[in-house]
């Protein structure tokens, strides 16, 4: 296993999450002071390649440079804040979720049946033996 690798494939994955992200925030303020721009970017990111955000970003400059500006200084803004949280929320959330996928098949491999079944009164441990009937 390459874990560089592995670094580097995550490492882009998630600059393009926050590019997506970006675009998001930038289209929420722009429908606030520039409604025809915000809907010139929404319909733009749809016919972008948003998936990868280095693609994204290059077609956007090449269209309205302004734009691909500002998209640029809120990822690197969310980049810098989003990171200094991530590790610790990745591992407790990759370990709290192991955990109840580890509960949830062991559910079901063993079937549970948490339901109590009915007593028999007459086998009951609690009841009274009937001493009545007995013969000195």
């Amino acid at each position: 296993m390459d874990l560089k690798q592995v670094a580097k494939d995550t490492a882009k994955v998630l600059a393009s999450y926050l590019t997506y992200q970006s675009v998001r925030m930038v289209v929420a303020q722009l429908s606030e002071t520039n409604p025809p721009l915000a809907i010139w970017l929404n319909d733009f990111s749809t016919k972008a390649k948003i998936q990868d955000g280095e693609a994204y970003i290059q077609e956007l400059l090449r269209e309205n440079q302004d734009l691909g500006f500002r998209i640029m200084t809120v990822r690197e803004y969310l980049a810098h804040d989003v990171t200094e949280y991530l590790p610790e929320m990745v591992s407790t959330g990759i370990q709290q979720a192991n955990m109840e996928h580890r509960r949830q098949h062991l559910e079901r491999t063993t079937q549970l049946n948490w339901s109590v079944p009915s007593s028999n009164p007459e086998t009951s441990i609690d009841s009274e033996p009937n001493l009545d009937n007995l013969s000195s």
